[in-house]
């Protein structure tokens, strides 16, 4: 991975890509710490202690949500409005039509984007002003202008962000939005190893602990990255052969290819999800003043919410807290099944045969028409499944280690996957503009 860094870096217009990423990235983390005018940043720092299902979102932000930036709301309105975007592809026949149109229907499915991203994050500030306003949120109190002022600083945060991500896709490495959401997650990593060693692996009395604890923090981590590195480059290709055909006095065709379904194929969207799902109902109960919590004298909704809090589950100390782990099972089945759904409406099997129909392709040993249909839809749904044990396994391992050793940190699963995911997209960009600058080389131009 160096070694490809240095080869990159010896090429000018690569260089000036990185360091031109590199400049956009340090604007990214100064505006994570210039605050919001007029608002207390005290009042919630003690509020966000106790909420532990933020967390997700706060590493998602690099810290800026806790400590209320101008960044606060991040690119995650962008990220949604994507989401919203792709699903409303399939659902409505103009916008899939765009984006079969090339470059032009892609341009206006982009702007469209742009638009939903920026409705939502003003949606989102006005919550947050108006849900936080009347108990302390301001430091001159409630009042109509500063709820002006605090929603102009997050939507225009948001909005600039998106715009920089947009920069760095066409002027640095690529890939933008991405980049930034890394940066912001991996901002938050070295403050929660330093977290997991002080409050864990040093409280241990003997060296020898120490040691073995240390090795154990690194070694999970260490293994849950291969795990995700596999889990991200695993693919079945099915075989696709094309007939011979005469165009002309020429024969075409004959040629042999392949369909790549990705076992991830539906990436970290079903546990962004399912995790989101889990989350929207403290995250609601938490403007209204209402905590999860047990024991007698706690109410039936405080104890749902105890189930629905991932701090809450594997409990493994407390036998009466343990019940709670409920949760992870509704958890698990959120991501099973949104890891269907998504890819459902990423992937149709009916138009992939029709169109390896009108092309001359054919699956070996299988039929046109109806079986290739059936064929894809039975290998798909096998992928589908591998490849949701496997997101389980990733999501659940941090969380089974946090509530068995009480090591809560920002970064979970979700983040690695995201981490992992974002560095193999840009070494992998990166090494097509090295070959096409070989190929420019080699033809001389």
């Amino acid at each position: 991975m160096l070694k490809k860094f240095r080869d990159a870096f010896k090429v000018k217009d690569i260089r000036n890509k990185l360091i031109y990423t590199f400049f956009a990235l340090i604007v990214v983390r100064i505006g994570s710490q210039l605050p919001i005018p007029g608002v207390s940043r005290d009042y919630f720092a003690s509020f966000f202690q106790g909420q532990t299902a933020l967390n997700f979102f706060d590493a998602m932000t690099g810290g800026s949500f806790s400590t209320l930036s101008v960044f606060a709301l991040s690119i995650t309105p962008y990220i949604t409005s994507s989401i919203i975007m792709q699903l409303l592809t399939i659902a409505i026949p103009r916008l899939e039509e765009l984006q079969k149109d090339g470059e032009e229907g892609r341009k206006k499915i982009t702007e469209w984007t742009r638009y939903i991203a920026v409705v939502l994050a003003l949606m989102e500030s006005t919550a947050m002003a108006v849900g936080f306003g009347r108990s302390g949120y301001f430091e001159g109190g409630f009042s109509a202008t500063a709820v002006i002022i605090s929603v102009a600083a997050l939507t225009a945060g948001s909005a600039f962000l998106m715009w920089l991500g947009e920069r760095i896709t066409e002027k640095g490495v690529g890939n933008g939005i991405s980049i930034i959401l890394l940066i912001n997650i991996v901002s938050r990593i070295p403050e929660d190893m330093k977290n997991i060693f002080m409050n864990k692996v040093m409280k241990v009395s003997s060296v020898g602990g120490k040691f073995a604890a240390g090795v154990l923090v690194v070694g999970i981590i260490l293994v849950m990255v291969i795990f995700i590195i596999i889990l991200s480059d695993g693919e079945r290709r099915i075989s696709v052969q094309y007939a011979k055909k005469l165009q002309g006095r020429r024969m075409v065709g004959g040629q042999s290819s392949h369909i790549p379904l990705k076992v991830n194929t539906a990436g970290v969207i079903p546990v962004i999800f399912a995790g989101s799902l889990m989350s929207f109902p403290i995250v609601i109960a938490s403007f209204f003043g209402v905590a999860p919590q047990s024991g007698d004298g706690a109410t039936l909704i405080q104890k749902l919410l105890k189930v629905c809090n991932q701090n809450d589950w594997c409990n493994i100390k407390n036998i009466y807290e343990f019940k709670y782990t409920l949760g992870l099972l509704v958890y698990i089945v959120l991501v099973i099944f949104f890891a269907y759904f998504y890819t459902s409406v990423t992937f149709n099997p009916i138009e992939v045969a029709n169109n390896m129909k009108k092309q001359g392709g054919f699956i070996p040993g299988i039929r046109p028409g109806k079986p290739t249909t059936d064929y894809l839809t039975k290998v798909l749904n096998y992928v589908i499944f591998i490849g949701a044990v496997g997101l389980t396994i990733v999501a659940v391992v941090p969380i089974i280690f946090s509530g068995a050793f009480d090591a809560s940190v920002s970064f979970s699963g979700t983040s690695l996957i995201i981490i992992v995911g974002v560095v193999l997209e840009t070494m992998k960009q990166i090494d097509a503009q090295m070959l096409v600058r070989h190929y420019k080389g080699f033809l001389g131009e």
